[in-house]
């Protein structure tokens, strides 16, 4: 395998993990894919199951899985990764890990909506708690913590609405309270954002949006600072069944080399359309990490390297207004989900937050005259033009 050592950023993305194949010389990892693997002899398959190096069966490892690993966890600082079959399965990951009867967690409030949702309809079953918060402000998050308190779980910039948490002020608070660090790094990608170098202990993804990045493959992957850690996750990972399929990872293996040049394109854009929209007379406001008027601008300079592709507006005269708005545009597709190349647009409070009570989601400040664009990397131009002709029609 490549010693990335202190390579730069885009390097390591192209290769921190990949390796010739020996046999053929292939530069693009191979798909192994293959259900079990055949052992030397009995003695080597004694040694692997007692966790020497190697391969026994795909569930418990995968050569093409672990070189996906290896990228995400060299790209994230981490001391290795677990891919997972999907963004939940990494999340439930965490959440079956270290949660249990007579445990607390405290959430940011606007976290993506499955990940708050089985908190509060499913754990409870099992004897969890959970308060949500507005991490924005890290004494909401102090206030919360109690002695069972066991995970802090954090979503910076949050879904959808692109407020910061503090990932330092954060991670103080919880450890002091004996707790780990939780935090979804999915709308900043590894390519902003490292919070496991701002005092987070588990970092997650949904592979399947920036880290893909071509709206054809659905994955997760959980990233661990320490190897008590990171063992601890992969006892349960492995049990519970929820890993990855070897071609799963190769198509992310694939995506995940052009993260950097997807990232820059797609963050420019944004940057521009959320000025354009900014100054439109028929937006009542725009939430933009990387806009001055960003509540939080100067915490995300310093803790981002960007803005993100991510931003939300919302349209004056309402839900029924933004209805006119997403009903009408052509480039953007009217679908949930972001990260990928092409631009998506979609209404949080009727889609990917309905399971959120109202008052609730009135709360985490999801209105209903909130929309959502994932921006993509389409000639500028033409998003621009798109969305200010579906404006005149409010």
């Amino acid at each position: 395998m490549k010693d990335m050592g202190k390579r730069g950023l885009m390097t390591r993305i192209i290769h921190a993990g990949q390796h010739t194949d020996p046999g053929t010389g292939a530069v693009s990892t191979p798909i192994y894919q293959s259900s079990t693997f055949a052992f030397r002899d009995a003695d080597h398959g004694a040694a692997c199951f007692r966790g020497e190096p190697g391969y026994k069966y795909t569930r418990l490892g995968n050569p093409t899985t672990a070189a996906l690993e290896d990228n995400i966890a060299n790209l994230e600082g981490g001391c290795g990764a677990l891919a997972a079959a999907s963004g939940m399965a990494a999340v439930n990951m965490v959440y079956l890990t270290f949660l249990g009867q007579g445990t607390h967690i405290v959430a940011t409030d606007a976290v993506y909506g499955p990940s708050r949702m089985i908190l509060e309809n499913e754990y409870p079953r099992f004897g969890v708690a959970s308060t949500f918060v507005d991490s924005s402000d890290p004494q909401n998050v102090a206030k919360a913590m109690r002695p069972d308190t066991k995970l802090v779980y954090l979503e910076t910039p949050a879904n959808p609405t692109l407020k910061l948490t503090d990932l330092e002020a954060c991670a103080a608070i919880a450890h002091k309270g004996g707790a780990l660090v939780v935090v979804d790094n999915t709308f900043a990608s590894p390519y902003l954002q490292n919070p496991l170098q701002q005092g987070a202990d588990i970092v997650l993804h949904s592979m399947t949006k920036f880290i893909n990045g071509h709206t054809d493959v659905v994955a997760g992957i959980v990233i661990a600072k320490e190897p008590a850690v990171l063992e601890r996750l992969r006892k349960v990972h492995y049990n519970f069944g929820g890993t990855m399929d070897p071609h799963q990872a190769w198509l992310v293996l694939r995506g995940v080399k052009t993260l950097g040049l997807r990232m820059e394109r797609a963050q420019a854009n944004a940057m521009k359309l959320a000025a354009f929209l900014e100054k439109h007379p028929k937006v009542a406001w725009v939430r933009y990490p990387g806009l001055e008027s960003h509540p939080q601008y100067e915490l995300g300079k310093r803790q981002m390297r960007g803005g993100g592709a991510v931003l939300s507006f919302g349209v004056k005269g309402g839900l029924e207004a933004g209805k006119v708005v997403i009903n009408n545009v052509e480039v953007p597709a009217l679908a949930v989900s972001l990260g990928g190349i092409e631009s998506l647009i979609e209404h949080p409070a009727s889609m990917t937050h309905a399971g959120v009570p109202l008052a609730e989601r009135q709360a985490a400040g999801i209105s209903d005259d909130l929309v959502r664009v994932a921006v993509g990397c389409e000639t500028y131009e033409d998003i621009e033009a798109d969305l200010k002709r579906v404006l005149e029609m409010v």
